[in-house]
């Protein structure tokens, strides 16, 4: 074990306007459910705010939000998700996965945050570039017809990789 003190000089930040000029950050969005979906549509919004390029790439569940039968209908459930600070018991009731939706989408709604639907043509507009994942496609027996009409393509998982090389990455 060395004594030597580390001399690797301190990241500064730039705050500069242009600061997200050249950047580029990779999301992919592996889960389908309602509570999950927002994390990174909001992540996304903010760096295309903030002029970085932004690359989402949707798998496994997560191909639920870019599923045009599926997009509009995400659902939340209380049923393991200890961060509820709800009995895991009631989660399981009748009812309870409706009444948990409606009260997380009236919740995002009084923020004026976007149902993921109008949220993604929200990214879109804004630069944003949607991917699906061939793998996931296939194992669902999914095409770009059964897809948001704006989802680019659907690739594999090393495009994706090559067509974000140098990006942040970011597994949600």
């Amino acid at each position: 074990m060395s004594t030597t003190p580390d001399t690797t000089p301190a990241v500064i930040p730039n705050f500069d306007v242009d600061a997200g000029a050249g950047r580029k950050i990779a999301f992919i969005c592996s889960k389908g459910n309602l509570d999950m979906a927002y994390p990174g549509l909001i992540l996304a919004n903010a760096a295309l705010g903030e002029g970085v390029e932004v690359h989402m790439f949707f798998t496994f569940w997560g191909f639920d939000m870019i599923n045009k039968k599926t997009m509009g209908d995400l659902k939340f459930t209380m049923l393991g998700n200890t961060a509820t600070h709800m009995p895991q018991g009631l989660g399981g009731l009748p009812g309870m996965t409706g009444m948990a939706t409606s009260k997380f989408k009236k919740s995002i709604a009084d923020l004026d945050v976007p149902e993921v639907p109008e949220f993604l043509e929200q990214i879109v507009a804004s630069g944003g570039h949607l991917w699906a994942c061939r793998m996931s496609a296939d194992m669902n027996n999914l095409t770009e017809a059964d897809l948001y009409d704006e989802v680019e393509g659907i690739i594999s998982a090393s495009d994706f990789i090559e067509m974000t090389e140098g990006a942040q990455l970011l597994f949600i």
